[in-house]
């Protein structure tokens, strides 16, 4: 039997069309969608396969993302009961994480990550907010050039770590823009500002916290059938009390997914991603463990069939 470590995707997955394959073909997957809808009073079906404003607002790209991500993870299992060794998402991603091992029924995390997306855009309206993803630097130097320019009195802060080589910072939006050149004179290939209204995983979602634990406390369990791997600190946890601590941490503290597989892979044979194929793509970088991605149908017969 092999030993399969789930894995999820956060922000930077979504895309119109997602998840319409699985809606199209198999009724669990509709009634998913059509209960998700229901909680949130919003028509998912338009969300997810129409082109609209919403998919980009970090309150409607979480539910989404989410919402897919499960819907693949309920196939799979329908068709292969075996527990995962562990799980593992991005950010966002360790929110369906906790779904997948049912800590979080699923519904209760599509409401769950909808007011996360609130709470964060809430506690940066008054802030110039924004993320710029960093090329060919290594962390040591990203650490060192953020530590000096916060010295200086700009708000910048490492947020993901993605894979080797490719790190994500967080902070006021203009003195990351000031940035560019003093990341290329270190030796960025690229460093882009990305379309994003929020800094996430930076001391600057410190007033989201709070808002956010209180719907902690009063959806997850200690229903754990396979412990997690913490973004925040990429170490175990398998209780609501370790889980309510480590996931109000991570608000403001960086994403350790780069620290988090090179932690677990050891014990794997296989990543399953559900939802996306992003994090195979960082997995390249970090393990020679094989990463298999569910985002349809036929990508979930293909899973099926090379596990069993």
């Amino acid at each position: 039997m092999s030993k399969n470590i789930f894995i999820f995707p956060g922000q930077g997955s979504q895309k119109v069309g997602m998840g319409k394959d699985f809606y199209d073909n198999d009724a669990l997957a509709r009634e998913m969608v059509e209960k998700a809808s229901q909680r949130l009073d919003l028509d998912f079906t338009k969300l997810l396969f129409e082109e609209n404003d919403k998919l980009e607002l970090t309150q409607y790209t979480q539910p989404a993302i989410l919402l897919v991500s499960s819907i693949a993870h309920a196939l799979f299992v329908k068709e292969n009961k075996n527990t995962p060794l562990m799980a593992l998402g991005h950010s966002l991603g360790e929110f369906s994480a906790l779904s997948a091992v049912g800590a979080i029924n699923y519904l209760d995390a599509v409401e769950l990550v909808h007011k996360r997306g609130i709470f964060m855009q809430k506690a940066c309206e008054n802030i110039n907010a924004g993320m710029m993803a960093l090329i060919g630097l290594s962390d040591e130097s990203v650490e060192e050039i953020t530590t000096i320019q916060r010295e200086n009195g700009k708000k910048v802060w490492a947020a993901n770590y993605n894979c080797d080589g490719q790190i994500v910072v967080a902070g006021d939006k203009d003195d990351l823009g000031s940035l560019e050149v003093v990341f290329k004179e270190a030796g960025a290939k690229r460093a882009i500002l990305l379309n994003m209204s929020v800094a996430s995983h930076c001391p600057l979602l410190q007033s989201a916290i709070a808002s956010l634990g209180e719907y902690l406390e009063k959806y997850l369990k200690d229903d754990f059938l396979a412990p997690i791997v913490s973004n925040a600190t990429a170490d175990l946890y398998s209780s609501k009390k370790e889980a309510l601590d480590v996931l109000s941490r991570q608000l403001i503290s960086p994403v350790k997914y780069k620290h988090s597989i090179v932690h677990v892979e050891a014990k794997a044979d296989n990543f399953i991603e559900f939802g996306a194929t992003v994090l195979k793509g960082l997995n390249r970088r970090s393990t020679k463990k094989p990463t298999h991605c569910i985002t349809d149908m036929e990508s979930l017969e293909k899973v099926l069939s090379e596990l069993s």
